[in-house]
Parts: C-alpha cells; structure tokens; sequence
C-alpha cells in the first residue's frame, strides 16, 4: 500500500551467495547482531522488541525511513554491499524497492526452502517469487481506502459519503465547516498513487474486471481506457475542496497530524495508517471505508494486496540470524505482532490476529472477493509508476494534464522489462 517507487534498477549478475539459497553459510558477522532497514515506522519497534525478548543475547541494530527515502538508499547500498541483512521488499515488480527489482540481479536470498514461502496463498505467492523462487517474506495484506477520524466525523454533524455524489457533498459541506474531508501529503510522491488506485478499482476494474489482461495484449492502453475517468474524479476531488490547502507543501508525516487531531475529518490511505494515526493520538479512533467511485455501492471494489514484506539480503553478514528473523515474522506470534500493531490482515492462515474494528468493511470486501491488486505489483517496470507518482504532481503543479500522464506511463509500459 506502501507504500511505496521509483526509479528501475540495472540488473547485474547473479552473485554466488544467491544461487545457493538459504543453505549458504553465514557471513563476517557475529551472528549475535542482526542489521535491518524497515519502512514499517510505528510497527517495526514493537516486532523488533518481541524478537529480541524470544532470543536473549540478540540484538537487532535497525533504522527507519519513509518509502521515498528507503528506494533511493537501498540500491546504493546492495550495490556497494553496505546494505544490512534484512530488508523490506515490496511484492511484485512496480518500484525500486520490489521483488522482482532486487532479486533479478541477485541481490536477494531464495527462501524456497522456508517452511511458510509453500503456505502462501497463490496470490500472494506470485508477488513474493521471481523466475519461480520465494524471495519475500510476506506477513501482511493491506487495502487502500478513506480512513476517518470518528470523534471529528461526529463532531462535525456528517456522514460518512456512500456514493460520489454524496462523497462531493461532503467535502464541500467539511470545506465549509473549515475542517477539509480529507488530508492528503503528496510532498511524499508516493502518496500522489492513493487516491487515484481507490478510485480506479471501481471506474477501471469495476466496469472490466480483464482489464490488466487487455493491457498485457496490447489490447487496451492507460489513455485509451476508464483510468481517464479516475484521473478525472482525483481532479474534481481536489477542485470540490476534498483535501486541505497545498497537498503538495504537505509532507506524509504532516497530514497524519491533520487526520488524527482532527484537523480533517480523515485521510485517503493505506490501512497501515490507523497504527500511525493511534500513535499521534492514542486515545482516537479511526475506521476505513471504500472511497465511493460511482453512484452505484453495488460497483464499489477496494485495492486490497500483499504490503510490503521482508527479504534478506544475500551478502547478509548473519545469514543464520536473519532467517531467525524471517521465521519469526512468519510465525503466528511474531504475524500475530506485526498485523495489529501496523493494522494488517494476516497472509496465512491461523495467525491468531486480532483485527482493528475499524478494518471491518476491508475484511468484508476481501471475504467477498470485492478487491482488486495494487495496481503496479504487476506492471512490467518500476519506471511506470515512477511516471505516474511524479506525473500526478505535476497535475497538481498544473505542469501537466492528466491525459499526458497516462501516455507516458503507456510509453514506459510498452518498454517491457
């Protein structure tokens, strides 16, 4: 959801530590120390806590960073072989950061052999492979949709909108009242994808459920298609007053502050971000709906996907201590740990997760079979999205219009791999 995306990476050659999988031997390190870089901000502590206290003597050096930041970083350092040994990775192959990008060139170690990577739902299996191979730990599912703040919705006298019409209302009736519908932090270009991937599972994958297909076949484009529709309701979102003034001076960590004190009646975001919002203000609470697309509730369908997982790096110094760390994040106590501190749904079966109340309309919509991929899990290159992120402010900027984002992600789509 991460987010979470830019830039696709050179593929170098296969290193010897990767093509012997998890039965390499460990490297320099101590094996007492594990090295980690993580995106999960608010939930990694806790894990991190859990897994220390379950191996006494271990100690686990970590650091933290937004997704903009962590993409820039983390090529550099598995390139330089700096990189620590455990790594959040992205399913599928839509950004810097994701499976397929880091495992092409051997940067990541096959977990083929761990005993959750064949417990995987296919699903979720297919993004955590490359060429066949398990290079992703994948604990949590995440889903994209309109998070609100509950004590500001009341406080403010409206409903929480069920159709578009009712949703242009609405943030035209908050704007009104000076508290705006929604926060939204697009300084962090990562974000700029939120609003349009909730609005584009309705208008594109409601109205052509084979519309990835047609895309792959040549059969269909981005400017030719129903995203034209989705980039055209963002835009009237922003120009109904929907989001609070210059979303683009507005960093991720800013509109978190809006949503959870209340400064907006809420944000459109991950489910991850309710961890997030619960942390600036413990005391609130914070329920996620499908963003309406359509006047038709019938139509609605969430994004709802693997989030972002762990690999280890195959240079890792603690190869044994980082498949330690691996297995935990896996198990049902450490999942158990991960999901409700970040806010997830578990990948696997019987994690004994409590889930948020406030995911209950996620965790009806995914029973129901009512969600659609993050978008650019599969497109064929992180450049796509990277297109689009950086497009999607320029839209805001007024540097670019809508139909010249999408012909440019249709000419980086067409490059392939």
């Amino acid at each position: 959801m991460k987010k979470s995306l830019t830039v696709a990476l050179t593929a170098v050659l296969l290193t010897a530590a990767c093509s012997s999988g998890t039965n390499a031997t460990s490297g320099d390190g101590d094996n007492k120390t594990l090295t980690l870089a993580s995106v999960d901000q608010g939930s990694i502590e806790d894990v991190v806590k859990a897994f220390e206290a379950a191996n006494p003597g271990v100690k686990v050096t970590f650091t933290t960073s937004g997704a903009d930041q962590y993409q820039q970083q983390i090529r550099t350092q598995l390139s330089s072989g700096t990189a620590p040994d455990v790594m959040t990775v992205w399913p599928g192959n839509g950004n810097p950061g994701a499976t397929y990008v880091l495992a092409k060139p051997g940067y990541l170690l096959d977990l083929s052999d761990q005993p959750w990577a064949g417990k995987l739902p296919e699903a979720f299996r297919t993004v955590a492979q490359y060429d066949g191979k398990t290079y992703n730990a994948l604990f949590g599912l995440n889903g994209i949709g309109a998070v609100y703040n509950d004590a500001a919705l009341q406080k403010s006298g409206l409903t929480a909108p069920t159709t578009w019409t009712q949703l242009l209302a609405f943030c035209r009736d908050a704007a009104g009242k000076g508290t705006p519908a929604y926060a939204l932090g697009i300084q962090d270009n990562w974000v700029t994808q939120l609003v349009l991937y909730a609005l584009a599972a309705t208008t594109v994958f409601g109205a052509d459920k084979d519309f990835n297909a047609k895309l792959v076949a040549g059969q269909t484009t981005f400017a030719g298609s129903e995203w034209t529709t989705a980039m055209a309701k963002y835009q009237e979102m922003a120009k109904a007053g929907c989001f609070q003034k210059n979303p683009l001076g507005t960093s991720y960590e800013a509109s978190q502050t809006l949503a959870a004190t209340g400064r907006t009646l809420g944000i459109i975001q991950g489910n991850w971000i309710i961890g997030l919002l619960k942390g600036k203000n413990p005391a609130g609470t914070f329920t996620m709906k499908a963003l309406p697309a359509t006047d038709d509730p019938a139509t609605f369908l969430m994004p709802a996907a693997a989030g972002a997982g762990y690999g280890v790096n195959a240079k890792a110094k603690n190869k044994d201590l980082a498949l330690k760390f691996i297995t935990y994040i896996m198990s049902p106590a450490g999942m158990k740990v991960f999901n409700e501190k970040q806010g997830s749904l578990p990948t696997l079966p019987d994690a004994g997760t409590t889930v948020d109340p406030g995911l209950a309309e996620l965790t009806t919509f995914v029973k129901d079979n009512r969600t659609v991929p993050f978008m650019d899990q599969l497109w064929p290159n992180a450049k796509v999205q990277q297109t689009m992120l950086s497009g999607l402010q320029e839209v805001f900027s007024n540097q670019a219009t809508a139909d010249e984002v999408l012909k440019d992600m249709d000419t980086e789509y067409a490059k392939g791999e």
